[in-house]
């Protein structure tokens, strides 16, 4: 099995209703993606699933100096940035991608998939 992230890649410009047109399509497209989480789940394919608040809730956080920097607002300005992420263990890429396929349809939202580095990782 194997670890991927898939990141879902939308608007950031519309805060009332997130990258959505209404708000009746943000609820459409929150509530297949709550089913399609539950589906992941019993599956056992579903490791980590959450969305994130807006771009101006970051705080960026340089620590390379001798103290660190805090910066208010998100690293770069998008109108298009990181709205939420799946991690999914899964036997590989063509199943990762499958998996994104219908996340993308659910959440109608892009996503980007990405195996981890498990080489380089460490367990506790």
């Amino acid at each position: 099995m194997a670890r991927y992230l898939l990141s879902v890649m939308g608007r950031q410009d519309n805060p009332e209703f997130g990258g959505y047109g209404s708000v009746e399509e943000m609820h459409a497209a929150m509530a297949a993606t709550g089913a399609f989480n539950h589906r992941l789940a019993a599956e056992g394919v579903l490791v980590f699933v959450d969305g994130l608040e807006a771009p101006d809730t970051a705080t960026v956080v340089d620590g390379r100096g001798a103290e660190a920097i805090l910066t208010d607002g998100p690293f770069i300005e998008s109108k298009e940035g990181l709205n939420g992420l799946w991690i999914i263990d899964v036997p590989d890429l063509d199943a990762a991608l499958k998996v994104a396929a219908e996340a993308s349809h659910v959440c109608r939202e892009l996503v980007e998939v990405r195996p981890f580095a498990t080489a380089f990782a460490q367990t506790a």
